[in-house]
């Protein structure tokens, strides 16, 4: 297998988080987001979306999307389980980590590639030119914001997002806060089991990945 990565970029990160849980090792290329070598006809040929994080298997296909290489390696790697052990627990654990993409990852996204000058008339990732609108942006920064007091609300109840056991809703809330520190929104002090589980989680070795 070979891993298609880009550092600074959030996604794939999640997915070097995911594998460094379970030490697993794989063959990973670099993939320079900035110069727009995601464009270029050798990765389109790998992923058309011409986005990463991108798992090429053995037999030269492509998973992209970031589910679905982790449900892919924890097949391969069951342990730690990190999708959940029981039907009950993978249901939470998808479902806290759709809430964490849809209210966290996309509101940065938006307040981010809607603003950041090095983006223009790249708003959105992948193939397609698409414009900045700034009035996104603030609705981003507003969303953002929102996202942090549900997930404070959510984590009075547990140690983690989805339950007792530490997972892939934990390993995508972290990039979203880290992400959100991009456009200078930081926990708010006032979010004390935010920053309790921020504390906990960033201190894991994984989190360096």
């Amino acid at each position: 297998m070979r891993f298609y990565d880009c550092k600074t970029a959030p996604s794939p990160r999640r997915v070097r988080i995911f594998m460094a849980e379970k030490g697993i090792d794989i063959e990973t290329v670099q993939v320079d987001l900035g110069s727009g070598e995601q464009f270029a006809d050798s990765f389109r040929e790998i992923n058309a979306d011409c986005v990463v994080p991108a798992l090429q298997l053995d037999d030269g296909s492509c998973l992209s999307e970031v589910i679905a290489i982790c449900h892919y390696l924890e097949a391969l790697y069951p342990e730690p389980a990190l999708l959940g052990s029981s039907d009950e627990e993978r249901a939470r654990v998808l479902m806290w980590n759709s809430k964490v993409e849809q209210q966290g990852l996309w509101a940065v996204a938006d307040a981010f590639r809607n603003v950041a000058k090095g983006l223009k008339d790249r708003a959105a990732t992948g193939p397609v030119a698409y414009a900045q609108i700034p009035e996104l942006a603030e609705r981003g920064r507003a969303r953002v914001l929102h996202f942090y007091d549900r997930i404070n609300q959510q984590l009075a109840k547990q140690e983690f997002l989805a339950g007792e056991a530490y997972s892939i809703a934990d390993i995508s809330a972290l990039v979203v806060v880290d992400f959100a520190a991009w456009i200078k929104l930081a926990v708010p002090e006032d979010a004390e089991h935010l920053k309790r589980w921020h504390e906990s989680v960033s201190s894991r070795p994984s989190a360096a990945a």
